[in-house]
């Protein structure tokens, strides 16, 4: 069985039959006329809708993240206060719940519903422990577009020599691409970009104090790094770190086989 959450190889012709039918074929619940779930993300992207919690209500958060799981049996809801993520587990406790802690980010899955595995690997490093609830949302996320996802932690740059051998480690695992997360001075993506055969992905996080904390300071050095390759996400942007390392993956081992 083909599984859905992916596109296949389209042709321009097929990409704008696959939108018509998308268009055509879109469920507006009867119930909502402020949201308008897009149930057939994963199938047109290959990256599936996301419930963003924030500025939500938790009951809101709770009925929407129903919705998108009845159809589609699992949904990642980001930006999720402690009263949505409780919300979410008092309508939906009765199914598999992932909330990484310290993240904003919770994966909900029917009991039954199977992931499937698309295959490529995203190896994904922090430079310390504070950034581990970011990476944990990246591992969700790449989960969900079924890559396989590892988390190496507290790697950073203030103790350099810890580097070694988780880099040997992911590069002997066949990582596609590698995530790196990183706030304070943002400097680990530039080393591991200097170091690294395959693509590098910075994501910047509000883990710092003083001038340029917040993320900012972690931003611009990614984004004014030496190192030639390196991609940049905005800060916090987990979510579109994720997406963009669960794509590269998938295709890596695509064209791989």
């Amino acid at each position: 069985m083909t599984d859905k959450r992916f596109p296949p190889d389209w042709n321009s012709d097929e990409l704008l039959a696959e939108l018509r039918s998308a268009i055509d074929g879109h469920d507006s619940p009867a119930e909502s006329q402020t949201a308008r779930l897009d149930y057939r993300r994963a199938e047109r992207t290959g990256a599936p809708e996301i419930i963003y919690a924030e500025n939500k209500s938790p009951d809101r958060v709770a009925e929407l993240s129903g919705q998108l799981l009845e159809r589609n049996g699992s949904v990642l809801v980001s930006r999720a206060s402690d009263d949505a993520i409780r919300a979410i587990a008092e309508a939906h406790g009765n199914h598999i719940l992932d909330q990484p802690p310290g993240a904003d980010m919770v994966r909900i899955r029917l009991k039954d519903y199977d992931i499937g595995h698309v295959s490529g690997n995203v190896a994904i490093f922090t430079a310390g422990t504070s950034d581990v609830p970011r990476a944990d949302e990246v591992r969700l996320v790449a989960e969900e577009m079924g890559t396989t996802a590892r988390i190496w932690a507290d790697i950073g740059v203030a103790g350099l020599h810890r580097l070694i051998s988780p880099f040997r480690e992911a590069i002997d695992w066949n990582a596609s691409v590698i995530v790196v997360v990183a706030g304070m001075d943002g400097a680990l993506p530039s080393v591991i970009s200097g170091l690294s055969p395959v693509p590098v992905i910075g994501l910047p996080v509000s883990v710092g104090y003083g001038y340029g904390g917040g993320g900012e300071g972690a931003l611009m050095a990614m984004l004014q790094t030496c190192a030639p390759g390196l991609t940049v996400v905005n800060i916090d942007n987990s979510v579109g770190a994720g997406i963009a390392a669960a794509r590269i993956a998938r295709q890596t081992h695509s064209s791989g086989e």
